[in-house]
C-alpha cells in the first residue's frame, strides 16, 4: 500500500474484552480524501484455522469513503477509482471455518465514481460515471477500447480470437443482488443497454483454436452464482462483425443496425422457483437495408442443450449475400432475395429444419474454387437451370445432416444450416446436382469436340494417303515394262509419219471414182 488520507475517524459504540475475546461494535468509520495505490501481493495458500481472540460478530454499522482517488493493481491490471464516494451499511464479520475463520455480510451499500478505468493486456475500459447500489446500477459512457492495433493483436495471439471495440451510451439495471457475502446472487427485474456500438474483428491468419466451444445454454449454466434477469433489453444499437482471411484484400464486414433485442428469463439455472427457458427476440436492419427478425430459444436446465432458432430476412439484394456464398459455395449472385425464411432446431451435434427464399431476377456465377474467377461457360449453362423468379409461395427445402464442428461457435453452426438451405434453394434445385449436370454438359461438349477433332485428323490422313498414292510410282513387272516400251515406240512412230507431204486428190486430175 502507498497512499495518504486527509482523515480517518472512528465512532465506537462498544469496545471491550469478554473472556479474553475482543467484542467490537463500531458506529461509524469515516475516511476522507484517500489518494494513492494498492498493489496486490502474490497469493500464498494458507491453512484454514479458527480465529481466536475475537468474539463474533464484529459489527460496523456504517463506513463512509469520500472524495478519494485510489488505484488497485493486480497482475499488471490496474483498477482506478476517481472521485470515489462510497457508503456501506451494517457490515458484519461473522465466524466461518471454511473461509479462513471469517466471512463478510453487508446489508446495504452505495458507490459512485467518475472516470472509472480498468486496464487489461489488450483493452482499456473506462466509464464516465458509475453509480452502484444493492438495488440499482447506472453506467454512463462505457467504452472498451483496444490498446493494440489489429496487426499487433494478430501477432500477439497464439490462436484465433476476437478483438472488440465497444461503446455504450448507457447501461441501467434494477432489482436486488448480493456481491459481497458468501451467498452471492443476482436477481434483476430489468437490465437495459441503450445505444451500443460494437465492432468485433477476427482474423483467420492465426491457427484455429482447438478448444471445444459450449453452446450458450451450457455457458450460462456454468455461472457459479444464482442469476436471473427477467428482462434484458438492448436498444438502438449497431453490431459489426469483420473477418479477415489470408487471401482477402481486406476484411469482409457484416452490419446489423437499428439493433433491438429482448431476452426473457436470462438465467444460470441455479435460482429456485425461477423459469429456465430463455426466449430471445431480435429485430434489426441487415446491411443497413434489409429488415431481419429472429426468435431464438433454449433451456439452461436442459443438459442436452437443445435450441430453436427461426426468422425471416426481407428485400435483400442478392449481391449482399456474396460475402457469405462466394467463400463457402464458390457462387456469386445478382438479383433480389425478396424474403428468406428459416426455422431450425439443433443441439451440440448439429442443426436442421426448413428453409426457403422468395426471389426475383436471380442470376448466379459459378466461380473457380481457388481463384474465385468466374467460369463463363459453366455459369452460362448453370443459368439455364435457374428459376429466375420464385413462385408466390416458394417450396421449403429440408436442411438436414448438418453436423457441428465442436471447436466452432454457435453462429458457425447456424451459418452452415443457412448455407445448406441456400445450396438447395438458390437456383430452384440442388446446386450440387446442377453443378454435376452442367459439368456433364461440358464434358459432353468436350467429347463432341474430341470426336470432331478425330474426324478432322482422319480426313487429313486420308488426303495425305491419296497424295502419296498418286505421287509415288508403282513397281512394274518385266512384261508390263516391255508393253509400255512398245506403246511408247508406236506413239513415236505414229507421230513421225503423220508429218509426210499431202497426196493430191484424184479429182484434181479429172478422175472421178
Amino acid at each position: 500500500m502507498d497512499f495518504k488520507t486527509n482523515l480517518i475517524q472512528f465512532t465506537i459504540n462498544d469496545f471491550k474484552f469478554v473472556d479474553k475475546k475482543l467484542n467490537l461494535d463500531v458506529k461509524e468509520v469515516l475516511i476522507d480524501g484517500i489518494n494513492g495505490k494498492i498493489t496486490a501481493g502474490k497469493a500464498v495458500p494458507k491453512k484454514k484455522t479458527a480465529v481466536t481472540g475475537i468474539q463474533f460478530p464484529i459489527l460496523v454499522r456504517k463506513i463512509s469513503v469520500k472524495n478519494s482517488n485510489i488505484a488497485y493493481e493486480s497482475k499488471n491490471q490496474p483498477l482506478t477509482f476517481n472521485d470515489l464516494n462510497a457508503t456501506v451499511n451494517q457490515l458484519e464479520l461473522v465466524e466461518n471455518s471454511t473461509k479462513n475463520g471469517m466471512a463478510v455480510k453487508v446489508k446495504d451499500y452505495a458507490l459512485s465514481t467518475k472516470n472509472f478505468v480498468y486496464q487489461t493486456k489488450f483493452y482499456k475500459m473506462n466509464v464516465a460515471a458509475l453509480a452502484l447500489s444493492k438495488n440499482k446500477i447506472e453506467v454512463n459512457q462505457f467504452a472498451m477500447t483496444p490498446l493494440v492495433s489489429r496487426a499487433q493483436f494478430i501477432r500477439m495471439i497464439p490462436v484465433e480470437s476476437d478483438l472488440y471495440n465497444i461503446k455504450v451510451n448507457n447501461i441501467s439495471a434494477q432489482g436486488n443482488w448480493d456481491l459481497f457475502s458468501e451467498n452471492k446472487f443476482i436477481n434483476a427485474s430489468n437490465v437495459t443497454v441503450n445505444s451500443a456500438n460494437a465492432n468485433i474483428f477476427r482474423s483467420k491468419i492465426p491457427a484455429d483454436d482447438p478448444k471445444i466451444k459450449p453452446l450458450y445454454s451450457k455457458m450460462l449454466r456454468s455461472i457459479k452464482v444464482p442469476m436471473y434477469i427477467s428482462n434484458l433489453n438492448l436498444k438502438n444499437s449497431i453490431l459489426e462483425y469483420e473477418e479477415d482471411t489470408p487471401k482477402s484484400s481486406g476484411p469482409g464486414k457484416l452490419t446489423f443496425s437499428n439493433f433491438n433485442m429482448n431476452v426473457k428469463n436470462l438465467n444460470s439455472a441455479k435460482m429456485k422457483g425461477r423459469p429456465t427457458n430463455v426466449q430471445i427476440k431480435i429485430d434489426c436492419m441487415f446491411m443497413k437495408s434489409s429488415p431481419l427478425s429472429v426468435n431464438w430459444g433454449f433451456n439452461t436446465a436442459d443438459q442436452g442443450d437443445h435450441f430453436t432458432i427461426a426468422g425471416n430476412l426481407d428485400n435483400i439484394p442478392a449481391t449482399a449475400l456474396n460475402s457469405f456464398i462466394v467463400p463457402y459455395l464458390s457462387v456469386s449472385a445478382t438479383g433480389t432475395i425478396q424474403q428468406m425464411l428459416f426455422n431450425f432446431k439443433g443441439n451440440p451435434k448439429g442443426i436442421g429444419g426448413s428453409f426457403n427464399i422468395k426471389h426475383k431476377d436471380l442470376k448466379i456465377s459459378i466461380l473457380d474454387k481457388k481463384s474465385k474467377q468466374k467460369k463463363g461457360f459453366l455459369s452460362a449453362v448453370a443459368n439455364v437451370f435457374i428459376k429466375t423468379d420464385s413462385d408466390k409461395l416458394p417450396e421449403s427445402v429440408i436442411v438436414e445432416g448438418v453436423e457441428r464442428d465442436p471447436t466452432k461457435s454457435f453462429f458457425n453452426m447456424f451459418w452452415r444450416g443457412v448455407e445448406d438451405g441456400l445450396k438447395k434453394t438458390l437456383i430452384g434445385i440442388n446446386i450440387d446436382k446442377t453443378k454435376k449436370t452442367v459439368e456433364g454438359a461440358v464434358n459432353t461438349v468436350k467429347d463432341v469436340k474430341s470426336s470432331v477433332k478425330d474426324v478432322k485428323s482422319s480426313v487429313k490422313q486420308a488426303k495425305e494417303d491419296i497424295s502419296k498414292e498418286f505421287a509415288s510410282p508403282k513397281t512394274k513387272t518385266p512384261k508390263e515394262e516391255k508393253n509400255l516400251k512398245n506403246r511408247q515406240e508406236k506413239k513415236v512412230y505414229s507421230k513421225k509419219y503423220s508429218r509426210k507431204k499431202k497426196i493430191p486428190k484424184l479429182s484434181n486430175f479429172g478422175i472421178v471414182l
